[in-house]
């Protein structure tokens, strides 16, 4: 079989203009080993973005593929409708050891959206049960909760989101890092709010905007102030990503619903979760027939091998003192980015823990630069990936000092070879 003929053929590819696509050499990823993909030609690639940021510990690592294995001998999947199992038991107890003080409950799920939308579904209910009509949420301007309605209608970046707007329920939106727009708008829409939903000091998707020291705290204040839930989306922020196993530890703020997803299990499988207050959790029990029931599920919610998984992966962060490892790496990275923040082509780089953007100075729409970038940088042997045109780098919590250099050098040239390339389309 020809694969990528068969790939153009009939695959369908998130986020991709299937057109361009179509004219590009395909990168066929047969294995993995570590922090490296490698192509159906052997040619390795350093994982530069961690799988699109959800691999932690590196790929095929021994404890995580063992204990998968293990689990494939005892079940691969059980509903959790009317049953219940032992990894899903077990991961609820470390993740409610792990979160911030208050979180008590666990809701699984299948992914970062999904953990978005059902904390979306709680806050809502929770005061509906509570006899008061609170359809309000507030989000950051240039926000990103995953593509499913719901948390598409608290995202904000129009790229993603304005086609879809005949379909969303509208929300209030803050300006990231302002603390007085936020309090203004609570103020403004008192006893209407339900919950903030934020991702907390870095938004991903936005391009790595990096909130100002404080920010996060505050929000929580203003939230208690005017009896508002607070929701944290730490899909991408959690598991390490900043220095901290969860970014809100920064702060030492506690939010009313937590959700998780990418890192929990490494990168291996698809598992997210929802962690909620207790204080949440009572608002909804009673009487059958009082129907206060949360009316929603997955069919693999808290999948076995998915959770098997995660408690490998946060017994690898605990044995492997991955954290303890993450800071000198963070400081090198920190170090190593310092020259390419003075090349002309670009216009600021952004950096939180590992989580970085590289944003590029303007470049015409249709030249694509960032895009340009990650086929120089593959070219180069690294897996890099563009939003729009702002370079991001995420790697592996794993990743070695020496490929780390490697992965900055390669970022840097490629930024070089296509900005050059691109110098006498501009003259022309």
């Amino acid at each position: 079989m020809d694969l990528a003929e068969a790939d153009r053929d009939h695959l369908w590819h998130p986020f991709t203009q299937q057109r361009g696509w179509t004219e590009e050499p395909l990168l066929v990823v047969e294995r993995a080993e570590g922090t490296d993909l490698i192509g159906v030609d052997g040619r390795r690639y350093i994982d530069g973005v961690s799988s699109l940021w959800c691999n932690v510990h590196g790929h095929r690592h021994p404890r995580i593929d063992a204990a998968v294995r293990a689990q494939l001998e005892r079940v691969a999947h059980s509903t959790m409708l009317g049953l219940t199992h032992r990894p899903a038991i077990e991961l609820a107890c470390r993740l409610v050891e792990l979160a911030p003080p208050g979180l008590t409950r666990v809701f699984y799920s299948d992914s970062g959206s999904t953990a978005t939308e059902i904390a979306l579904k709680m806050a809502f209910q929770f005061w509906k049960q509570r006899g008061e009509e609170r359809r309000r949420f507030v989000a950051l301007r240039m926000a990103y909760h995953g593509d499913t309605i719901g948390s598409v209608s608290v995202g904000g970046i129009d790229l993603f989101h304005s086609l879809y707007r005949p379909l969303l329920f509208d929300t209030l939106k803050a300006e990231p890092g302002d603390v007085a727009h936020m309090e203004r708008l609570l103020c403004e829409h008192e006893g209407e709010v339900a919950a903030v939903i934020m991702e907390p000091l870095v938004q991903g998707a936005a391009g790595m905007l990096v909130h100002p020291k404080g920010y996060l705290r505050a929000v929580r204040d203003l939230c208690d102030h005017h009896d508002v839930l607070l929701i944290l989306d730490e899909v991408a922020t959690g598991f390490g990503r900043t220095g901290r196993m969860f970014a809100c530890e920064h702060e030492h703020v506690s939010p009313d619903l937590l959700c998780l997803a990418k890192g929990m299990t490494g990168g291996y499988l698809p598992l997210a979760a929802t962690l909620a207050s207790e204080r949440v959790y009572e608002g909804f029990l009673g009487e059958f027939e009082e129907f206060r029931t949360f009316f929603h599920g997955h069919t693999y919610t808290g999948n076995p091998l998915a959770c098997a998984a995660a408690l490998a992966t946060l017994d690898v962060f605990r044995d492997e003192h991955t954290l303890d490892l993450l800071g000198p790496k963070i400081e090198l990275l920190a170090r190593l980015l310092e020259p390419l923040a003075a090349h002309p082509a670009v216009r600021e780089v952004r950096r939180r823990g590992f989580m970085v953007g590289i944003e590029l100075d303007e470049f015409p729409l249709e030249l694509r630069m960032g895009h340009r970038v990650t086929l120089e940088a593959r070219r180069r042997g690294a897996i890099i990936r563009p939003l729009g045109d702002v370079v991001v780098l995420m790697p592996p919590l794993a990743i070695s000092e020496a490929d780390l250099r490697r992965l900055v050098e390669i970022t840097a040239d490629a930024i070089e070879a296509a900005t050059a390339a691109a110098r006498p389309l501009l003259a022309a």
